[in-house]
């Protein structure tokens, strides 16, 4: 049921389980009425009994049915309340006018005198009522109907005033002898009924509430309650009434209906839309719809039955009769001439409305067209000629499912059968698709919406074969890679899947291959994108020739691509794909004009019982991250070994970062030493992992050897910030007591350098920390395995713009391999840092020792400043002050200090060194490292040294390195 206005929540039931709901209080309420009606037809036993039941008992049914409608008025909302106030009103006069009455024969035993209260109690209880009914009415929209539902009005009052003016209301006003006021009482009663029973059939009721029961039974209690007074305006029937009578029945079931109607549970209406018609519903409204439009002429015939009673009686025609039934043939002419001009306006309107429907359908871009029950095409639009390319005649007659695909037929009969199989309130339309032949012979695609047309279907057709192609086009393009129309990732995994369930009985196997192509990002860098997106298209149409037909090839993305092998193939033959993938991949591609060369890294992954496709996936790429990590260009096959890997770096890479940010890393620094006077020149800071059992772990403990990656990153960029700014608070106190200043040096790798973001950490730790550029050194780590490739520029653009910030460079680790020299002739650097591997042996081998001093020579020729690592003992040291190393670091002065140590080093200003024995030094022995870099390149260099060929070298040897340092 709807909510009501009363802000009940609103409940859906079902029509059986309202049925149940109000089975019972309608029993009840017959036993009631029965029950009265037997002791009112039995005189309740007694005179007394039949008096009492007679007044105070309506008195208190017409006092129940007050409070009902009152209680209902006072909880509803909307334009109902007042019309349930009204009702209680009105049943409130009758039980005022019953309990009087009562008054007077049960507790006083005295006659009623008339007229008393009680008939003016009786008199005010019809014009609440109506009232209250015009309120729940209908209202007309227009003055037409206004004026129409007046005259129909005054049509039902007429007759109904003519008929009962002719039986009783005439020998009323005859034969009542008295006052005028009597006289007047006696006949408003009864034409006040007449208005409330004229109101009752002429006009429709809504329920205001939501609940047109409530409304109806309220309006069935009140023409009871009429009907009764009525029989009781009758003068035989009042000239021998008493309380106690079998009318009184009527007045009682008219309370009782009364005082049960607002509480009248309604039908279920759902919010969504209307319930499916019942056959009784649109009968029961087909009736209401016949009833209201005969009721005019019902209410003529009934005025006509009243004149001919007066004519045809022994009696003279009454004025009153003659006047009221003149008034009701004129209202009927007047309202006859209305509804001739409403149905010709109608008829006008449904003219303009026809030719405009007519005007739609004809020019309308859509084919409409009418089949009849037997599939016939009676009606077909002109559009027909213009999508279909048929005349539109020549379809007439025709059977629809001749037009249809053969394919399609049969889902088209199917839709038709099940949309004609439900209700027409169930489902107005239905939708279906197929393909209809058009004038060239080709095959359209049309949407057709179905809808009933008598006894047949009216259908509205489109041509949607651009858009049938469209989605197909987005559907191929959704799996489908856009550059080598290759399927992507999506389907690629769908294929995977497939692959997966499909699996069954022995010697059959799913293998998945994860390519990458080595080499693709120079190409890009270097020839252009354009042209690496050609070597892209051309890899993978050579893949596609290289599988076989069961196989599928997808591009994942950028330069990897994945191919799906399966069927009774061995490890060996998977194995033999792969290698010829591989070595298909890594032929010459011409392209631009030239010959471009990559290569390709694949990985293989064997499917086992149970896997995912995620899972196998995964297997894949590791494989193929360990074919590049051993060297690239390889096929390399997954094993358990690579998961537990990844499980360890996954759970290393959480440890640092939990290091980091729990300050289990820490900083110690190892001193570098002047070898002539002994001064502590500058110190290298080194990070720590603090483990959980207290023990100091260096980087090579917990990182693996070469490992790139977040974590070497996330470790660079922590060691820079905590370097700059503890070496910021030893600058300052050095300043504040004057000592000299000691730089400090952190060791990067190359890899780290080129990646992006580095010159801005290093620019904000300076910025923020407050420390000069020039405390602050970078040393660079390079070799034979760290060449960088193509990178080797970027590096080098990298470290100018560090040394134009004031940062000092140093080439660490020089003499560990061929890559030392290419990488010495083409970075700006400012120190050279011989490896310790080169200086281990200089005090024992003739051979290392002349290496050294050729290399301690290049460095002074060139400009610049030495630094020896790995000085582990005092002969090492003295032969490295011989040769002319300047400064040293190492295990004889001191290992990684922590804060406290440190500072007792730099206090001490000095460390020992071997005695006397070398050549003096060209530089006064309280130089520091950084102020030997300037120094060192303000020295003029040979010209058999200079390459004037090298760019790189200017940086060092020109106006550059005259560069101020910004203030800090």
């Amino acid at each position: 049921m709807t909510s009501t206005d009363a802000g009940l929540p609103e409940v859906p039931q079902s029509d059986a389980r309202t049925t149940g709901a109000t089975r019972l209080p309608r029993l009840l309420l017959a036993v009631v009425c029965c029950a009265y009606a037997v002791g009112a037809a039995t005189g309740w036993g007694s005179t007394a009994v039949a008096a009492f039941m007679g007044d105070f008992g309506l008195a208190g049914a017409a006092l129940a049915a007050s409070v009902s409608c009152l209680v209902r008025g006072c909880r509803v909302r909307g334009r109902a309340r007042p019309a349930w106030l009204l009702f209680g009103t009105s049943s409130l006069m009758a039980a005022l006018g019953n309990g009087t009455w009562g008054w007077y024969e049960v507790v006083l035993h005295v006659p009623v005198p008339y007229p008393s209260i009680a008939d003016y109690a009786f008199l005010l209880f019809a014009p609440p009522a109506i009232v209250g009914l015009l309120v729940l009415a209908h209202r007309p929209h227009t003055p037409a109907g206004w004026v129409c539902l007046l005259l129909d009005g005054w049509l039902i009052t007429g007759s109904l005033l003519t008929l009962s003016w002719s039986v009783a209301l005439a020998r009323i006003a005859r034969g009542e002898e008295g006052s005028p006021l009597q006289l007047s009482l006696a006949l408003a009663y009864p034409l006040l009924d007449i208005l409330l029973v004229s109101i009752v059939l002429g006009l429709r009721f809504r329920g205001r509430d939501g609940n047109r029961t409530a409304v109806n039974t309220a309006i069935l209690a009140l023409a009871v309650t009429v009907i009764s007074d009525a029989l009781w305006t009758s003068p035989t029937l009042r000239n021998g009434y008493h309380s106690g009578e079998f009318l009184d029945a009527g007045w009682f079931a008219g309370s009782v209906l009364l005082a049960w109607a607002p509480w009248v549970p309604g039908r279920s209406r759902r919010r969504s839309g209307p319930l499916p018609d019942h056959p009784s519903m649109a009968g029961r409204r087909r009736a209401v719809s016949w009833f209201s439009a005969l009721t005019p002429y019902l209410a003529a015939g009934v005025c006509t039955a009243a004149l001919l009673y007066n004519t045809l009686g022994s009696r003279s025609m009454d004025r009153v009769v003659l006047v009221t039934a003149c008034t009701v043939v004129l209202a009927l002419i007047v309202r006859q001439g209305i509804t001739l001009l409403d149905n010709i306006s109608l008829a006008q309107e449904l003219a303009q409305k026809e030719a405009h429907f007519r005007s739609l359908v004809q020019g309308s871009s859509d084919v409409i067209m009418i089949a009849g029950p037997d599939g016939v095409l009676s009606y077909v639009s002109p559009a027909a000629l213009g999508v279909y390319g048929r005349d539109p005649a020549g379809l007439v007659g025709g059977r629809l499912l001749d037009l249809v695909h053969p394919d399609d037929s049969g889902h088209v009969l199917w839709e038709v059968r099940r949309f004609l199989a439900k209700g027409p309130g169930t489902e107005p339309s239905a939708r279906v698709e197929c393909r209809i032949r058009s004038g060239g012979g080709e095959w359209l695609h049309v949407e057709s919406t179905i809808n009933r047309y008598r006894d047949g279907l009216i259908l509205n057709s489109r041509d949607v074969t651009e858009r049938v192609r469209l989605q197909a086009q987005l559907q191929h393009n959704a799996f489908h890679d856009p550059l080598t129309d290759l399927p992507n990732r999506a389907l690629f995994t769908d294929r995977v899947r497939a692959a997966l369930s499909g699996v069954r009985g022995e010697g059959r196997t799913v293998a998945l291959l994860f390519l990458d192509l080595d080499g693709f990002k120079a190409v890009n860098d270097t020839a252009g994108h354009a042209i690496g997106d050609e070597l892209l298209v051309r890899a993978a149409r050579r893949l596609q020739e290289a599988v076989r037909a069961e196989d599928t090839v997808a591009r994942l993305g950028g330069d990897e691509f994945a191919a799906l092998v399966a069927g009774r193939l061995d490890e060996d033959h998977v194995r033999d794909i792969a290698e010829r993938l591989r070595t298909v991949l890594s032929q010459p591609y011409r392209l631009g004009g030239s010959e471009l060369t990559v290569a390709a890294s694949i990985g293989i992954a064997f499917a086992e019982p149970g896997a995912a496709p995620a899972e196998l996936m995964r297997n894949a790429d590791l494989a193929m991250y360990r074919a590049k990590s051993t060297g690239k260009d390889r096929v390399a096959v997954y094993s358990p070994e690579l998961r537990a890997d990844l499980a360890r770096r996954t759970g290393l890479e959480q440890r640092l970062r939990g290091a980091v940010r729990d300050g289990r890393l820490t900083l110690l620094h190892q001193p570098v030493v002047d070898l002539v006077s002994g001064e502590v020149a500058a110190v290298e800071a080194q990070a720590r992992w603090r483990s959980a059992q207290g023990l100091l772990l260096t980087p090579a403990e917990f990182l693996a050897v070469g490992e790139a990656g977040d974590r070497t990153a996330r470790l660079a960029r922590w060691l820079v910030r905590q370097s700059v700014a503890e070496a910021a608070v030893r600058w300052r106190g050095d300043r504040e007591r004057g000592d000299r200043e000691v730089p400090v040096a952190v060791r990067l790798p190359a890899r780290r350098l080129v990646a992006p973001g580095v010159f801005e950490t290093v620019e904000q730790a300076l910025r923020e920390s407050g420390l000069p550029p020039r405390r602050l050194i970078l040393a660079v780590g390079g070799g034979p395995d760290d060449t960088l490739g193509g990178s080797l520029d970027e590096l080098a653009r990298r470290l100018a713009e560090l040394r134009r910030l004031g940062v000092r460079v140093a080439l660490d680790g020089f003499g560990t391999g061929p890559a030392s020299l290419t990488w010495l002739r083409r970075l700006p650097v400012d120190v050279l840092r011989l490896d310790r591997s080169l200086v281990r042996g200089v005090a024992e081998s003739a051979v290392s020792r002349t290496l050294v001093g050729h290399v301690l020579r290049l460095g002074r020729d060139l400009g610049l400043l030495t630094v020896a690592e790995g000085v582990d003992g005092p002969r090492q040291a003295a032969v490295l002050r011989e040769l002319g190393c300047r400064h040293a670091q190492g295990l004889h002065f001191a290992g990684p200090l922590d804060d406290h140590r440190l500072r007792g080093v730099l206090l001490r200003r000095s460390l020992p060194v071997p005695g006397p024995g070398a050549p003096p030094s060209p530089r006064p022995p309280s130089t520091t490292l950084s102020e030997g870099c300037a120094d060192r390149r303000r020295e003029r260099v040979p010209r058999h040294h200079q390459v004037s060929d090298l760019p790189e070298r200017r940086s060092i040897e020109g106006p550059h390195d005259e560069t101020p340092v910004p203030p800090a």
